[in-house]
């Protein structure tokens, strides 16, 4: 047991890694959301999108962002922490911005010379080129920003892993994804001002930007612990106060710690954490790419709207109390003696049972639109209580040389399951409202929210009881 050094403070420099980490998961998750805040009422006139053209657009992006990642966490691995988060987030800070020229290029590729004859063109033909150019361009774009964001989680969870003893991690991630919360609080209030007052190309710039403002302070910020001169010896010690627990292979080189790609996927705790986040992932893109749709289509409520900015942010708000999540499991391994895996199980579990709360969103938003707002906010609460420990999982069964690894492998699987139901969900609400389809006694698209929200409801379980079943209990990998 690591006995502090006598008459020595420890420092806390591990809680500023924190807070960039923090810092860039806000970044990450605004540039993200610019599109969905912006697409239906200020892009969609200009370049005639459907629900089709955008539910491609995300679906591709998290397609990319499923290959992005799987590479993302074997490279950040091997060029460790500091150097690949600066490369991941130059990446998707320019892949933010190339967004704001797909308007000129557009126009130039069709012939056009203003985004006002973009919107007045007619003509099948016409329409149907400015169509394929302009969600063409965005594709790209968005590809890029989706290989650049993939290097965030690997990294976030690996800096963690690195700074943070194995009982802290999960309220130290439940911090960082907070972030995410965070970033998508913000946009709602500042995206649609930027665009409504300067075009909506000047809110993907200067979301954008602020990437490059992150990498400034990163580069002077990061170092591993054992080095940097603002951690104390009373502080490390606290850091790697797991000494006893980690096995051997956490303190040979890294090199001899590397487990092969191909080798990571014959764990079942590989399986264990892809599979639970293929289960739940989609759940969460889907509120974040589609609830300002969902309030402008079924309550007739525009982004730039200021009851829908209300809404939204009142929506992320409610998401804050995920950092919860990252203390319950703390709980039940200081004062219910639990090992940290079956604390994590027993807090994801109770996680699990508040988005079944979805199933009732769409029936009583016609007593009040708050209601499925509410609701949605607590789901997003709980898949974010959900999400930190199950990253945190990553760290208490395998080394730390294989974590970003581990970490890329999952999240594929969870942008797999976002490109599915984004993709279906697009096709779905066109379909409903074309066809004025019924369901549950809802009509045109609230039909199709309903039957989604109605999927949405029950995946935590789903993924909770897959988890269980493939790694019942705590099960350190042994090289």
């Amino acid at each position: 047991m690591n006995i502090k050094p006598a008459g020595e403070k420890a420092t806390r420099y591990r809680w500023t890694v924190c807070m960039m980490l923090f810092f860039a998961t806000t970044v990450n998750y605004m540039d993200r959301q610019v599109l969905s805040l912006t697409w239906m009422d200020f892009i969609a006139p200009e370049f005639h999108w459907t629900n089709v053209h955008y539910g491609k657009i995300t679906g591709i992006f998290s397609i990319m962002y499923a290959i992005g990642v799987l590479f993302a966490g074997r490279i950040i691995d091997r060029i460790d922490t500091k150097k690949g988060y600066l490369w991941a987030i130059g990446i998707w800070s320019v892949g933010a911005c190339l967004h704001a020229l797909c308007g000129v290029i557009t126009e130039a590729v069709v012939g056009l010379d203003s985004a006002g004859a973009l919107r007045m063109a007619q003509g099948v033909d016409m329409v149907a080129r400015i169509t394929t150019v302009s969600v063409s361009l965005f594709i790209f774009a968005r590809s890029i920003l989706a290989l650049g964001e993939a290097g965030n989680f690997p990294a976030a969870v690996k800096a963690t892993a690195e700074y943070f003893p194995k009982k802290d991690r999960g309220f130290a991630t439940s911090i960082f994804n907070a972030g995410a919360t965070v970033g998508a609080l913000v946009a709602p209030v500042t995206v649609p001002l930027i665009a409504t007052r300067w075009g909506w190309e000047a809110a993907f710039l200067i979301i954008g930007a602020l990437g490059f403002i992150w990498m400034g302070f990163w580069i002077f910020i990061y170092k591993k612990p054992e080095v940097h001169p603002k951690v104390n010896r009373a502080e490390l010690m606290y850091i790697q106060q797991d000494g006893e627990d980690v096995s051997a292979d956490d303190k040979l080189p890294v090199s001899q710690t590397r487990i092969s790609f191909w080798k990571c996927l014959t764990f079942r705790q590989t399986w264990a954490f892809a599979l639970g986040k293929f289960m739940t992932d989609g759940v969460w893109w889907f509120f974040l790419f589609w609830t300002p749709a969902y309030l402008s289509s079924v309550y007739d409520l525009p982004s730039n709207n200021p009851t829908a900015q209300l809404l939204i942010f009142v929506l992320y708000a409610i998401t804050l109390l995920a950092i919860i999540g990252g203390w319950l499991p703390t709980y039940f391994v200081d004062k219910k003696k639990m090992d940290p895996y079956a604390g994590r199980m027993r807090a994801m579990l109770i996680f699990a049972f508040f988005p079944l709360l979805t199933m009732f969103a769409q029936p009583l938003g016609s007593v009040s639109y708050w209601i499925p707002v509410i609701i949605i906010g607590i789901a997003g609460a709980a898949h974010q209580a959900w999400s930190a420990n199950l990253y945190s999982t990553i760290g208490d069964m395998f080394p730390k040389s294989t974590i970003a690894t581990i970490t890329g492998i999952g999240t594929t699987a969870g942008m797999i399951s976002s490109y599915v139901i984004n993709r279906f969900s697009g096709v779905l609400f066109d379909h409903a409202a074309n066809t004025q389809m019924t369901f549950m006694g809802f009509q045109g698209e609230a039909a199709g929210y309903f039957i989604v929200f109605c999927i949405c409801s029950v995946a935590y379980l789903g993924g909770w009881v897959i988890m269980k079943t493939l790694v019942p209990r705590y099960r350190k990998i042994i090289l």
